[in-house]
């Protein structure tokens, strides 16, 4: 460890590499607002001590002779290094000094200048600052060789290049999660920089180039051959934002490929177990990063795909990692080192318990601590299955969240998939990725979804049942379909006996429960709007009234907005009664009044928010569109509303007796939607106005 080194001195002949067993660029916004402060607010004359990069020098026979960067070690004796901590910061300086030279470039007054007329500071120009910190054009050869960069299988190689550091782009560019964030990053940087002119002039710039290069330190570590650089990079675990556990384990498994002996695994094998590794990671962070404005979490995938390839445990949200990288794939299942069992007693506030399914018995067995254990070894094939399983699942797992952006499902399938995201998937989307993955009839695929929407409606919405029923069981099958143990008509026998506890003898759904929580919600003044199944239902219905004629006028993303402009379920009988109102429940003391108002026949699924403007209007004023005096709409009605907003604007006017009648309708709908039983009209008007207590006479 030497004394702090500026970022101009750490750049002297060296050429730094992003190594296969890194993550990509994770820097978000707030890690890129901390570094633009700490450069605009470094007092003069002062030094930023920005933290340890830790490097591997790579011996030259890691480079081959016909790659770009060979003529620099070989002519001008620039030394390879793989940057094994630091890497974040790094990239950062990369993009801001890009996103500066980017700035000064389009400045009006260098418009048309070749980059060596363009100055950035007094002595220095555009070309000089790209040729010490960022790329090198070998002389009579017209390609770059980029002093940072990534290895050429890393998914953000091509990124950095074509799309940060502007060189014209052989073709297609592929994006994911971490090329989203260095697209942020440039573009974070390139808004700051352009304010940061405007009140500081050109000078400010400069300044700003000189604090970076020259007061931003860095202690700079090299790690000896010796030393293992793979458990050096999982200790460190990048101090700028902790890793992802699907970070680790890639880091874990490339170094497990460097424990085998030659006789276990040959070079060229081991080159192959690694490639192997690298392209299902890129796979999978492709898949995770395809919808660039909502990626999908790493370690979520990590756990579901564990839960499917190898077990489920109910312990703890972090048992999946301690299992895969302490169990699994440890070092010492390569080493086949004999290790001695030990019982030790733990402190108090060590102790956890285990939480247990009421199915399941806690059967665990110890070793007997005299009785020395050896791991079972760990094959390179089993490597190799478990990245190949992990890669094709990483598919599956983005289509059963963003079906509507897969190109080989069909329709039919997609609004299966997209129904199971809007009821809520719970524990089931582990189970949803093996039967895409594994269930070859579509039919099959169909029928299933089906029914676990079904058993989701019924028993997490209709029920009070706790969230996690019968979830050890369903994502045991998970499991068991991805080893082709169980069939699609096993998994259904199991939904439905799971289901039954909601149904008496006769068939007929037991809606006591469903009740008592309605009578809650009315109790509280919220009737049916506080549902939890509300939204769902309505959709549902709604999407029950569109015809091949019929457009489709509602989307369900307009549900799920939280402003207080935007309003999705509207009470056509309002909560705050009006002259009009009164009239109209003439003859009901107010507590008749409110439970009329909260019931589900009162509930109406809008088309937009403008509807919100309808508030306490008079159901004649809510039916019709209103006009400005110039004749354009000022709102819609519900006559021009959603399907269900136009089918009930057919009624002259709303009072009990239509709030009743569609309730009735709504969950006749419901019976035949979901093939259940709710009784007789009698039955259904008590859950329909669970407060009042006789409310087929109430009128």
């Amino acid at each position: 460890m030497y004394e702090p080194r500026s970022l101009d001195t750490v750049f002297t002949h060296k050429l730094f590499r992003v190594p296969d067993y890194q993550r990509g660029y994770a820097w978000g916004l707030d890690q890129l607002e901390d570094f633009w402060e700490d450069l605009v607010n470094l007092p003069d004359k002062r030094s930023h001590y920005t933290g340890v990069l830790t490097l591997k020098e790579m011996p030259i026979k890691n480079l081959e002779e016909d790659e770009n960067e060979f003529w620099l070690i070989e002519d001008h004796g620039f030394k390879l290094y793989h940057i094994v901590d630091g890497q974040q910061r790094l990239t950062t300086f990369i993009i801001f000094l890009q996103a500066l030279i980017d700035h000064v470039r389009n400045l009006p007054e260098n418009s048309g200048q070749p980059d060596e007329n363009i100055f950035l500071t007094e002595s220095l120009t555009i070309k000089s600052v790209q040729d010490q910190y960022l790329f090198m054009v070998k002389p009579n050869d017209n390609y770059r060789s980029y002093k940072f960069g990534y290895t050429t299988d890393n998914p953000s190689y091509k990124y950095m290049r074509y799309r940060i550091l502007d060189e014209e782009s052989p073709g297609t560019v592929s994006e994911t999660f971490y090329t989203l964030r260095l697209g942020n990053a440039l573009q974070f940087f390139s808004q700051q920089l352009s304010t940061w002119h405007d009140q500081e002039g050109f000078k400010g710039l400069q300044s700003l180039y000189r604090t970076l290069t020259k007061r931003f330190l860095f202690n700079e570590y090299i790690i000896k051959d010796e030393f293992d650089v793979f458990v050096a990079f999982e200790t460190m675990n990048n101090r700028g934002k902790k890793l992802s556990d699907l970070e680790l384990l890639k880091n874990r498994l490339v170094y497990l490929t460097t424990l085998y002996t030659e006789d276990e695994l040959n070079p060229a094998a081991r080159k192959e177990l690694r490639d192997s590794i690298n392209d299902a990671w890129k796979e999978v962070y492709y898949q995770l990063g395809r919808n660039k404005s909502r990626p999908l979490n790493d370690d979520d995938f990590l756990r579901a795909h564990w839960t499917m390839y190898f077990k489920y445990s109910r312990k703890t949200g972090r048992d999946y990692i301690r299992f895969l990288l302490d169990e699994q794939f440890s070092p010492r299942r390569v080493h086949k080192k004999v290790v001695h069992n030990v019982e030790l007693e733990p402190a108090e506030e060590q102790v956890w318990e285990e939480e247990l399914d009421e199915n399941e018995d806690d059967n665990g067995s110890g070793n007997n601590a005299d009785t020395p254990t050896k791991s079972a070894e760990l094959r390179p094939t089993e490597i190799r299955d478990y990245v190949l399983s992990l890669k094709e699942s990483s598919i599956y797992w983005f289509k059963s969240f963003y079906p509507e952006m897969a190109e080989d499902i069909s329709e039919q399938e997609k609004s299966w998939l997209q129904r199971l995201n809007r009821v809520g998937m719970t524990y089931f989307r582990p189970l949803v990725m093996a039967i895409l993955k594994n269930v070859y009839e579509e039919a099959d695929r169909i029928h299933i979804f089906k029914q676990i929407e079904r058993f989701i409606f019924i028993v997490f919405r209709m029920t009070t049942t706790r969230s996690n029923y019968r979830s050890s069981e369903f994502y045991n099958f998970a499991r068991a379909v991805d080893r082709d143990e169980v069939s699609v008509s096993d998994i259904e026998t199991a939904l439905i006996n799971r289901t039954s506890f909601a149904f008496d003898g006769d068939g007929f759904f037991d809606g006591d429960k469903l009740y008592s929580v309605l009578e809650k919600h009315f109790d509280e003044e919220s009737g049916f709007y506080k549902w939890s199944g509300l939204k769902y239902f309505l959709y549902e219905y709604e999407l029950s009234l569109l015809s091949g004629t019929r457009q489709k006028k509602v989307d369900w993303s307009d549900l799920l907005k939280t402003s207080k402009d935007k309003i999705s379920i509207e009470h056509i009988y309002p909560q705050t009664d009006t002259d009009d109102w009164l009239q109209a429940f003439k003859g009901l003391d107010e507590e008749d009044r409110a439970a009329y108002k909260m019931s589900l026949g009162n509930l109406l699924l809008l088309s937009s928010a403008i509807n919100s403007s309808l508030q306490n209007d008079s159901f004649n004023k809510k039916k019709h569109p209103k006009f400005r005096n110039d004749g354009t709409k000022a709102r819609n009605g519900y006559s021009d509303g959603s399907h269900s907003e136009i089918e009930v604007s057919q009624h002259d006017l709303w009072g009990p007796d239509q709030i009743r009648n569609r309730g009735l309708k709504l969950l006749n709908f419901m019976e035949q939607r979901w093939e259940l039983e709710l009784g007789d009209e009698e039955e259904k008007l008590e859950l329909l106005f669970p407060t009042l207590p006789d409310p087929s006479g109430s009128n």
